[in-house]
C-alpha cells in the first residue's frame, strides 16, 4: 500500500476530510469515502471514517492507498449489443434490454452491461468503483429500459449527488395485479433485507426511507381486473417499485420474487420497465431527457389484455 502524508494548509482550513482526501490523492469522493470507511485516513494520529469532518490549517493527515490491481477490474466485450439513446463526452444513457445484468458479481462474472460499456468507453475504468465503473444507479436484471452512465470523474460525482437530492428523475411502467383504490397515490414505506430471506427486499422498520409516487395509466377486466400504472422513484432502493406495490396488495404481473407471477397472465419477467429519464447534464447543467417505448414483449402482453 502507499501512504500519503501531508499538513493542512491555509487554504484547506475548515474543508470536508473526504475532499482533502479526494484532492490530495486525485481519487473520486466515492473512492476517498471507501478509504475512510476502510480505516485509511488519520488526522493527527487520530483514524477518522466520517467525510463530513472538517479539518483545520496545520493539522497533519495520513492517507493509506489501497493497492491498484494491475489492469482494469472488468474485462471489455465489444460482442455485447449497447443501445445509446444519448451519448456525450461526460455521460451517456442506454437503454437496457430485460435479462442484461448491469454489472459483474457472483455469479454474473463477465456478460454484463458493464463490459459492453469498458469495450466501448475504456475511459470509464477509472470512474466511480473499479467494480461497476461508471455506474451511478441501477435497474434489476429482469427490467428493461434506462439508465445514466457516467464518463468523467466530475460526472460521476455530480450524478451520485443529484440522485441523493432527489433531482434525477425516473419513471416506470409497470403492469400490476388489481387495480388500486386510488388512480394516484404515494408508497412511503422504509426497505431493508428480508430477515427469512436475505436476497429478498421487504418493508421493514429497520430499513432505510423509500418513497414512490403511483398514478394509475389504464385498467383491464380480462383475463382479470389488472392495471398499468406510472411509477415515479424519489428514493432509489433494490426492488424499490416490486416492493413497495406489492405491499399495497398490488404485485408486478411476473415478479415472482415478489407475488406476482400467476398463470392468468403469463410473462417471462417482471413486467416493469424504466420509460423515462431525466436530469440536469452534470456539467453544463443543460437538461437531459430520455424516453424508451414499452419492449415487443411487454406490449404484446398488453395486446392480450382487455
Amino acid at each position: 500500500m502507499t501512504a500519503v502524508e501531508e499538513t493542512i494548509p491555509a487554504a484547506l482550513d475548515g474543508e470536508r476530510v473526504d475532499r482533502v482526501v479526494a484532492m490530495l490523492t486525485a481519487v473520486t469522493r466515492s473512492e476517498a469515502s471507501s478509504i475512510l470507511a476502510d480505516g485509511g485516513v488519520l488526522v493527527d494520529g487520530h483514524e477518522v471514517t466520517k467525510g463530513s469532518i472538517k479539518v483545520r490549517e496545520g493539522q497533519r493527515v495520513r492517507i493509506v492507498l489501497p493497492d491498484v490491481p494491475e489492469g482494469p477490474l472488468v474485462a471489455p466485450d465489444a460482442s455485447i449489443d449497447l443501445r445509446v439513446v444519448h451519448e456525450d463526452d461526460d455521460v451517456v444513457v442506454i437503454d437496457k434490454p430485460a435479462g442484461l445484468v448491469v454489472h459483474p458479481g457472483a455469479g454474473n462474472l463477465d456478460g454484463t452491461l458493464v463490459n459492453a460499456l469498458v469495450a466501448r468507453y475504456p475511459e470509464i475504468v477509472d470512474v466511480g468503483e473499479p467494480e461497476r465503473p461508471g455506474i451511478v444507479h441501477r435497474i434489476d436484471k429482469g427490467t428493461s429500459g434506462l439508465l445514466a452512465v457516467a464518463r468523467t470523474p466530475r460526472a460521476y460525482d455530480a450524478l451520485v449527488a443529484a440522485l441523493s437530492a432527489h433531482d434525477v428523475e425516473r419513471e416506470y411502467l409497470a403492469l400490476v395485479w388489481g387495480r388500486p383504490e386510488a388512480t394516484h397515490g404515494v408508497v412511503d414505506a422504509a426497505i431493508g433485507r428480508s430477515g427469512r430471506d436475505p436476497t429478498r427486499m421487504a418493508v421493514s422498520n429497520r430499513g432505510r426511507h423509500a418513497r414512490t409516487h403511483y398514478e394509475v395509466v389504464r385498467t383491464f377486466d380480462n383475463p382479470v381486473p389488472l392495471a398499468l400504472v406510472r411509477c415515479r422513484l424519489e428514493t432509489g432502493r433494490t426492488h424499490q417499485i416490486r416492493v413497495h406495490m406489492a405491499a399495497i396488495g398490488h404485485p408486478v404481473v411476473g415478479d415472482d420474487r415478489y407475488g406476482g407471477a400467476r398463470s392468468p397472465v403469463p410473462v417471462d419477467r417482471p413486467f416493469l420497465h424504466a420509460a423515462r429519464l431525466s436530469f440536469a447534464h452534470p456539467v453544463t447543467g443543460e437538461p437531459v431527457e430520455a424516453t424508451s417505448p414499452l419492449p415487443a414483449d411487454l406490449e404484446a402482453v398488453l395486446g392480450t389484455l382487455g
